[in-house]
């Protein structure tokens, strides 16, 4: 199902070149300037937008981010990963006899993104670490 959207994603943008001005980034001069030197490697090249999450330009874009905050605020003091459970029991109670969980990826994506809103509310409302400084940029973060 991942890969199905993800090629429908890219599709999208491979049709919708002249939308995102991809003509800012084509043509013989750019393909110069990045170091081709051989005409058989010239195509046509496809740019994908910041948007497209895991791309490029988004992983800099989110990169830069990261980089601004801990120039402004400092480095972080926590630096949580979450990952889903296929065994949750929120999870094996909705699943129908002879279904595994990877036969309802909708059903794991609502109960990770459940208990990871759960989760950012114990950090920020409940403060389970302690009082949180800056509410509105983890507000706005990329939870």
């Amino acid at each position: 199902m991942y890969i199905k959207l993800e090629t429908t994603r890219l599709d999208f943008y491979k049709t919708q070149q002249s939308q995102i001005r991809s003509e800012l980034y084509q043509g013989i001069v750019d393909v110069v300037n990045a170091g081709e030197t051989r005409g058989d490697k010239v195509g046509k090249r496809v740019v994908l937008p910041s948007t497209f999450i895991g791309g490029p330009k988004n992983m800099r874009h989110r990169y830069l981010d990261a980089m601004a905050l801990v120039q402004h605020y400092g480095k972080p003091d926590l630096f949580i990963t979450m990952t889903c459970n296929s065994e949750w029991k929120e999870i094996r109670e909705e699943l129908m006899e002879g279904q595994q969980s990877h036969d309802r990826p909708d059903l794991t994506s609502r109960v990770s993104r459940g208990k990871l809103m759960d989760l950012k509310d114990q950090i920020v409302h409940k403060e389970i670490f302690g009082n949180v400084d800056n509410l509105e940029k983890l507000q706005h973060s990329y939870m």
